[in-house]
């Protein structure tokens, strides 16, 4: 075992291309440190929907330029064997983006070298841009795919590789099935030719246009007076972010310097998510400082959006499905037509909406890559700060745009002498007091997991925080409507419950919903009130039931 582990190690690192992994695994090798390298060599990394993520450094079960290398050329085997022009004799275009984390350069050099190698063309973005922009770029260039190379919100040690298909959305099955049948089927990385040059570097024309693009979002005579904070939260958005609001004529946002620009260490925050405890406080800060109208924070990649606003006295961050409400009714009121989506872990809010302004809405699983293939889709959103917008522009959550319509929506209530949390009163008033949580377990043993999952299906719960559940669904069996996932819905008698590992992350994530009836504005604090009394039973007792 031991001498086979050495064997595999040395001839990885006999294909390795980069000197700072080629280092880093030697000295493993040298010193015999047969724990850390089960580690990398246990396994590959896994490529699923949402491409590839994990944390860099040296190995199978690594992020690094070996993997992506070989990524990339699953991909391009993909295309060929799939792309209409492929078979036609024409060479597809991949355009590939890129954040400012540690190796993304040098990952999306090597895509643009893999596509270039097998008979692609292949475009790279001028710098690091938002994941807005490469999956703008991809209709925009009638490209064949697209590859944004981010770990968007997970912690600095960490990269990813995301991979969009020719209509600008994330992969779904079977696509990510076939990809990685593909670079399985990779022997060695001599098999993959990779030219010195060839592809291009796309100049700014790219992103003038995905910013011409924005005006769409905004009404044509909408008041433009509301104030911001922003926070890029040490990641890319603030160029293109500050571009934006300066074309629609906002009041220039006031940034939080610290976390301004770029910068892949992330040194004011432990992990870079606006939803994360603390991640917001420079920005609540700079707020009690300049007293705006609202706060937003893009994540590092700038494909999510938080918005926090002045709550009495404080400031507080909405949550995804507030935001996600607070839009749907701006659109209605603005007189959208199309379908509204959203996944099954948001909000049932959205639906009320829908339906009584006689929009058509859907519901699909868990991630962008399956609200952006909804048909007609006009508005979607996802209660983890993603929201599409304008998916005519931009089939992928943007957190850009978002902020640009949030702003319209909080200066239009401003002209009225009203804010953002009257607006949503006003939606709880009269559709029910629509509140949401999140049990979030984050595990270092991902077998913690699946013990939990197991358990409740095992023993599933007759009852949660007092209320009977009347339905309990094994998604894995798919519905009517979803395909099958792995997770677990329950509906309660005025709740509703969902159990699922991350796609992207090692956590465990729960999303709570209660519904409180309310008659008029007089009785929100009372609802508020047993609300919270409900979401905090609601963790209690499925925390009791997971066994975590």
């Amino acid at each position: 075992m031991h001498d086979d582990l050495i064997a595999r190690a040395k001839a990885w690192l006999a294909e390795d291309p980069d000197t700072e992994t080629r280092d880093e695994l030697a000295e493993l090798i040298d010193a015999g440190d047969v724990t850390e390298l089960s580690a990398r060599f246990s396994g590959t990394l896994q490529f699923g929907t949402a491409g590839l993520r994990g944390e860099l450094g040296a190995g199978p079960m690594r992020m690094n330029r070996s993997v992506v290398i070989r990524a990339a050329a699953g991909l391009a085997a993909y295309l060929k064997k799939n792309e209409p022009s492929q078979r036609e004799g024409r060479a597809g275009l991949v355009v590939i983006g890129y954040d400012a984390r540690h190796k993304s350069a040098d990952f999306a050099r090597d895509t643009a070298a893999v596509m270039t190698g097998a008979g692609l063309r292949a475009a790279v973005l001028p710098r690091p841009l938002p994941t807005p922009v490469l999956a703008f770029a991809i209709r925009h260039l009638g490209a064949v795919a697209g590859v944004e190379v981010t770990a968007s919100h997970n912690p600095p040690r960490d990269n990813g590789y995301k991979v969009y298909l020719g209509d600008g959305s994330q992969i779904v099955p079977p696509a990510d099935a076939e990809i990685a049948a593909e670079i399985d089927a990779i022997a060695s990385l001599h098999d993959v030719p990779r030219p010195d040059a060839g592809w291009e570097i796309l100049d700014d024309s790219v992103l003038e246009a995905y910013l011409a693009r924005t005006d769409a979002v905004l009404a044509p005579d909408s008041p433009r007076t509301a104030r911001t904070v922003y926070t890029a939260m040490h990641g890319v958005g603030k160029d293109v972010f500050l571009s934006a609001f300066a074309r629609a004529g906002f009041p220039e946002p006031v940034l939080v310097a610290e976390q301004a620009g770029p910068d892949p260490d992330f040194p004011t925050v432990a992990f870079p998510n606006p939803e994360e405890p603390g991640a917001m406080d420079l920005a609540f800060a700079q707020a009690r400082a300049t007293d705006p109208d609202l706060i937003i924070a893009n994540d590092p990649d700038a494909d999510r959006c938080a918005v926090a606003v002045k709550d009495g006295a404080d400031w507080r961050m909405l949550r995804g499905d507030e935001v996600g409400a607070l839009l749907g009714a701006h659109l209605v009121r603005r007189g959208a037509t199309g379908v509204f989506a959203e996944s099954i872990v948001s909000s049932s809010l959205l639906s009320r909406i829908a339906e009584k302004a006689g929009l058509p809405y859907e519901e699909t699983l868990t991630g962008f890559k399956w609200i952006a293939r909804v048909e007609g889709l006009r508005y979607g959103y996802e209660e983890a700060l993603g929201y599409c917008v304008d998916p005519e522009g931009v089939r992928d959550k943007d957190g850009i745009t978002a902020a640009l319509l949030i702003t319209e929506l909080a200066s239009v209530l401003k002209e009225e002498g009203r804010t953002l949390l009257d607006l949503l009163d006003d939606l709880a008033v009269e559709h029910g007091l629509h509140a949401t949580d999140q049990l979030s377990v984050r595990v270092e043993d991902l077998s913690v997991i699946a013990d939990a999952m197991r358990r409740l299906r095992e023993q599933p719960p007759t009852e949660l925080a007092g209320l009977a559940i009347t339905r309990a669904e094994d998604l894995t069996r798919g519905t009517d409507r979803l395909p099958p996932t792995d997770g677990l819905r329950y509906t309660l008698d005025g709740a509703r419950v969902i159990v699922r590992p991350s796609g992207t992350e090692p956590k465990l994530k729960c999303y709570l919903e209660v519904v409180v009836p309310v008659a008029a504005h007089a009785g929100l604090p009372a609802a508020h009130a047993h609300a919270a009394k409900l979401l905090t039973a609601l963790k209690r007792d499925l925390s009791t039931a997971a066994g975590l």
